[in-house]
């Protein structure tokens, strides 16, 4: 249905008509109206049998009686037995057929029931006495009265019944009433006008419900519609996401390696410091790419929240680390507050990051001079993570929506156009899951400070990750050995190559099981083997993996990989292979082949 149309329909009111309706609910009004017949003729046999019995007390002969209250008999088995064939018509067919087919048929009904209701007018005027007219017409009163509640749902079913009704008994009041009929007959035309009012207002009521509980209906179907278009939409970026992990991380992983062998090679002390900062750089950019990926999956209900305790400092030193040259070459200051002695909170440490990285990110974004604030205090017990700002500032009326997805408010949009207004959305979301408290205050014109409340981990727990100093390189020994690595991807093999060779090992790296194999046969024996799971030959990195320590008995291997739920890799995980995920980080590796190397 066009959308103007919903919306009139929605929007009609007291003025619906039938024609707002669809069949269905005109079948449903019909249900209504059908019945109410149904009922009347039963209702007549037992309303006529007390006047019967009373008329023949009074004298006179009952036998038009009797057969009027017979008629009525007749028709409640007919119209019963109508009634159950139009129910299962009804079910079984169509309701624009059934309409057509039961409409014509219910209205004659109506105007035999109503019709039949002068029968007694015209056997007992004249014979039947003052009171006896008076409460037959009085019963019939109230029997019209009755109607307009279940018979005008279809007004022409009601008017079919009440015309010839109470129409033919107004009609008669001067032949039943000859002495008093100036009398009644005004009492019985006011009393045919306000039932025709009250039957017009009970069709537009029964009309109105009809249209609200479709359009309710209607309502329901499209926030269906909309929330499984929603749910495929997330499902199909969280499926690219997964599907494209692989080759997102390559990069990546290529450019950790060749920052560390860099590194190594450098001869001018100089540089030291700033590739320090690089190594740094490219490993918090690591954990922040992890964290992108990681909260699709997050969002897909395929990662459990890890809460355990964290060393604060490390995390706002990494967070700093990123974010240090943009604020240089935005003109603004960049300070760090860190308390003396251990920092360790209860969190997440991925989804830390990720907030703050965020609210350090929108900081920059708004703050035009002046410098920005990244602190870490103690509060209420706690830890609370701080991001200060001399920027724009929020207005009081925004407070509310500020961590709604895609709110920015008008002097956000002056500033930078190109935000989705997603950030401090995505802030919200990873406090929520991590149980955190998070909040701002703010002065419009003159900044903002946001908080992240973290609850303080308990005493003597163990805190993951590495000092949260630079990470600069580290003494090691001049290894002799050698490694082959599985990898079809050009850029990460060169990577390997240079940072292999800058530890001092001899390095093999291949695209396919065959070439791997065919290196053997040669007589190059390594020390160590990684092996991609993904290969452009459609082989099975792990397979390959267990073929080629079965064959190197002696040497140690690991599968790499940027896939995260992959079944193959779970499965090599259970039998005890060690799985590094991309993009490794040059220390980890490291780890990985001291220990290897020294064993062998």
């Amino acid at each position: 249905m066009p959308e103007r149309d919903r919306n009139a329909q929605a929007d009609s009111g007291n003025g619906a008509s039938d024609a707002d309706i669809s069949p269905a609910g005109r079948v449903g009004l019909l249900d209504v109206a059908f019945s109410r017949i149904n009922y009347g003729f039963g209702a007549m046999v037992i309303v006529g049998l007390p006047f019967t019995a009373w008329y023949a007390y009074l004298g006179h002969d009952p036998l038009g009686l009797v057969l009027w209250v017979a008629w009525y008999g007749m028709g409640k088995l007919v119209v019963s037995r109508m009634y159950r064939q139009y129910r299962r018509e009804r079910t079984a067919g169509e309701h624009e057929a059934c309409l057509r087919r039961w409409l014509p048929r219910v209205q004659g009904m109506a105007l035999v029931c109503g019709a039949s209701l002068t029968i007694p007018p015209l056997l007992t005027a004249h014979h039947a006495s003052f009171e006896f007219q008076l409460l037959y017409l009085m019963t019939v009163a109230a029997i019209v009265a009755g109607n307009p509640q279940h018979s005008s749902p279809v007004l022409s079913v009601f008017r079919c019944f009440f015309v010839p009704g109470w129409g033919g008994v107004t009609v008669l009041v001067p032949y039943s009433f000859p002495d008093h009929w100036y009398f009644v007959l005004p009492l019985t035309l006011l009393h045919l006008q306000r039932m025709l009012q009250h039957s017009a207002s009970s069709h537009a009521f029964f009309v109105q419900n009809i249209v609200l509980q479709e359009e309710r209906a209607r309502l329901a179907e499209d926030y269906r519609h909309a929330k499984e278009q929603a749910e495929k939409a997330l499902y199909d970026k969280n499926l690219f996401l997964t599907t494209a992990s692989h080759d997102l991380r390559q990069p990546v992983h290529a450019m950790g390696f060749l920052v560390e062998s860099i590194s190594r090679n450098n001869r001018d002390p100089a540089l030291d410091n700033a590739l320090a900062d690089l190594r740094q750089s490219v490993r918090s950019a690591t954990q922040m790419f992890n964290a992108l990926l990681d909260l699709s999956r997050i969002e897909s209900g395929r990662v459990r929240i890890t809460t355990e305790a964290v060393d604060l400092a490390e995390v706002v030193g990494n967070v700093a680390t990123i974010f240090r040259e943009e604020a240089r070459n935005r003109g603004l200051a960049l300070r760090v507050h860190l308390p003396a002695g251990e920092s360790v909170a209860l969190a997440d440490a991925t989804l830390l990051r990720q907030s703050l990285g965020n609210l350090l990110h929108n900081a920059l974004r708004y703050t035009r001079t002046g410098g920005i604030l990244l602190a870490l205090r103690r509060r209420s017990g706690g830890w609370r993570c701080e991001v200060w700002d001399t920027g724009i500032g929020i207005a009081t009326n925004d407070g509310a929506d500020i961590f709604s997805p895609f709110f920015r408010n008008e002097h956000a949009w002056t500033i930078d156009s190109a935000g989705h207004g997603l950030g401090l959305a995505v802030v919200a979301r990873c406090c929520s899951l991590m149980g955190a408290e998070y909040g701002f205050r703010s002065r419009e014109a003159r900044g903002s400070c946001f908080w992240i409340q973290l609850a303080p981990a308990p005493a003597q727990s163990a805190v993951p990750g590495a000092p949260h100093e630079p990470v600069r390189a580290q003494a090691l020994p001049r290894w002799s050995g050698s490694c082959l690595v599985v990898d079809d991807d050009p850029l990460v093999c060169s990577a390997w190559e240079t940072l292999m060779q800058s530890w001092g090992l001899q390095v093999a790296c291949v695209e396919s099981g065959e070439q791997a194999f065919r290196l053997l046969d040669d007589g190059f024996r390594p020390n160590a083997l990684f092996c991609d799971q993904r290969l452009r030959s459609g082989e099975s990195g792990f397979e390959l993996l267990s073929a080629l320590l079965e064959r190197l008995p002696e040497a140690s291997g690991a599968m790499i990989s940027g896939e995260q739920d992959s079944p193959e890799l779970l499965a090599a995980e259970e039998q005890g292979y060690l799985v590094l995920r991309k993009p490794v980080e040059p220390l980890e590796l490291q780890a990985v082949l001291g220990h290897w190397l020294a064993s062998a």
